[in-house]
């Protein structure tokens, strides 16, 4: 008999009901809560209900069953990177290749072991794909660990999960696996792909703590680290391996290439991409408050709140009861669902003071030091990174990626950075956005395979008092 946890909703301390309409929720007349509270993270946890029989009974977030893989066990391997389960992952966007084998590769399925910002230990999903092509740049088979972009912060919204069902529409969610677009080119060139669904999305025993640099920086890493005991795998100790990310990606693949050095030093890094990192959240906040996906915003304070008691605090003594049904309603929701349910919508309206969620943070010293921890760029990122963002994109705001490069150039870092030129396409609306990752895909992903076959990467950072 196997135990399965999973949470109820509790960001500010009363403990959501996993029956109320669209949320999480077990099916039977049995429920039996157990919560815990602990200092290092805040969050209540439901043990399931256990029917007579005692087997445990699905978990099912806005009318999706969570597959029973995504239920972490008790206790996890000592090692971060250690895998804890494997099965194998159909994609949901497949053909059969010539030599018997799908394409663009044959996917499994992940559950390893990282530790969180609190130095806790955490369970992690994610996805291996080997495959089908031949790598035909210099030495083996590398690795690229990707980080994808924001996908929401409901289980049923996880990467892995999407590159079996690329798309998800049932009346209740709406999720999209565009990451299968640079998986699917990186497969090609003939690279192995890992793939990380972060701390808390799909793993149903916590929240996902979106664009927490720390867990989305070591979740990334591990996965590195598991994929090389993915049985069958064909990637080596001689692998080269490389970072992928863009928008949430981006931050994380940024923050793995800082934490590289002291937390996965056995993890070498030959080059990392990082397009649109949010590397400063203040900013960030101000950029998707009022924009088509202000629901990120929610995803953001839920996540903080979690695991961060300061900037809990701050929170749950400014926000309003509009607030709190927000933060819970959004914290099982994809981008689709966010979109349709909060796009444009405005943080004021959630405070008791009328100020955005932005300025009440900016005015508690508190909430501010917390948002300031997740700062990129106070470290010296490993081995060549190329930053990418679009000049217009006005949802990761452009100024403060552009920073992000200038803070690294000014640490000495091997830098290539890119700003995407293109004309504005509306103003908040994603097009800004999503429009750079559309049109420097190709090159990023060129770049990265060239780091990969060993050619070394030339700076520009002496551009960058000219460059936008």
């Amino acid at each position: 008999m196997s135990r399965k946890s999973t949470r109820s909703r509790s960001t500010f301390g009363t403990a959501y009901p996993a029956t109320s309409p669209g949320r999480r929720h077990h099916h039977g007349a049995a429920r039996v809560w157990a919560v815990a509270v602990t200092t290092a993270c805040a969050v209540a946890y439901a043990v399931p209900a256990t029917a007579a029989d005692g087997t445990t009974e699905p978990v099912v977030s806005r009318g999706v069953t969570i597959p029973d893989f995504y239920n972490p066990p008790a206790e996890l391997p000592a090692a971060n990177g250690a895998l804890v389960r494997h099965e194998a992952l159909p994609l949901g966007l497949s053909i059969p290749g010539l030599d018997g084998r799908p394409m663009p590769g044959t996917a499994t399925r992940l559950m390893y072991k990282s530790t969180d910002s609190n130095g806790a230990p955490v369970a992690v999903t994610g996805a291996y794909i080997e495959p089908s092509a031949a790598w035909k740049g210099g030495g083996a088979r590398p690795l690229v660990a990707v980080a994808s972009g924001t996908m929401g912060q409901g289980d049923q919204c996880a990467p892995s999960l999407a590159l079996e069902h690329p798309l998800t529409l049932n009346g209740e969610t709406v999720s999209v696996g565009y990451e299968a677009l640079a998986i699917y080119r990186l497969l090609s060139a003939g690279t192995a792909v890992v793939v990380t669904d972060y701390a808390g999305l799909g793993a149903t025993d916590r929240l996902h703590t979106y664009v927490n640099r720390v867990d989305e920086g070591h979740a990334l890493l591990d996965a590195a680290r598991a994929a090389h005991a993915v049985p069958g795998a064909s990637i080596t100790a001689e692998s080269r391996t490389g970072l992928y990310g863009y928008s949430q990606g981006g931050g994380a693949s940024a923050s793995a290439a800082e934490l590289q050095p002291s937390y996965a030093p056995d993890v070498e890094l030959s080059g990392t991409y990082s397009g649109a990192p949010p590397a400063d959240l203040t900013a960030v906040m101000k950029g998707i408050d009022g924009s088509a996906l202000a629901g990120a915003l929610a995803w953001s304070i839920n996540g903080f709140a979690q695991s961060d008691a300061d900037l809990r605090n701050v929170v749950e003594a400014n926000i309003n009861d509009a607030g709190k049904a927000a933060l819970k309603d959004a914290s099982t929701m994809c981008v689709g669902d966010a979109i349709l349910g909060y796009g444009f919508a405005k943080s004021n309206k959630w405070t008791n003071s009328g100020k955005s969620i932005g300025d009440v943070i900016a005015a508690e010293p508190r909430a501010q030091a917390a948002l300031d921890k997740q700062r990129i760029g106070n470290l010296k990122p490993a081995g060549p990174v190329r930053l990418a963002t679009g000049v217009q994109d006005d949802i990761v705001p452009h100024g403060q990626a552009r920073q992000l490069a200038v803070d690294w150039c000014r640490k000495g870092a091997d830098v290539s950075y890119k700003p995407v030129v293109l004309p504005n396409l509306g103003d908040k609306l994603l097009t800004n956005h999503i429009a750079p990752l559309i049109t420097d895909q190709g090159d990023a992903i060129s770049w990265l395979t060239d780091r990969l076959s060993g050619r070394p990467a030339t700076s520009n950072c002496w551009s960058l008092p000219v460059q936008p």
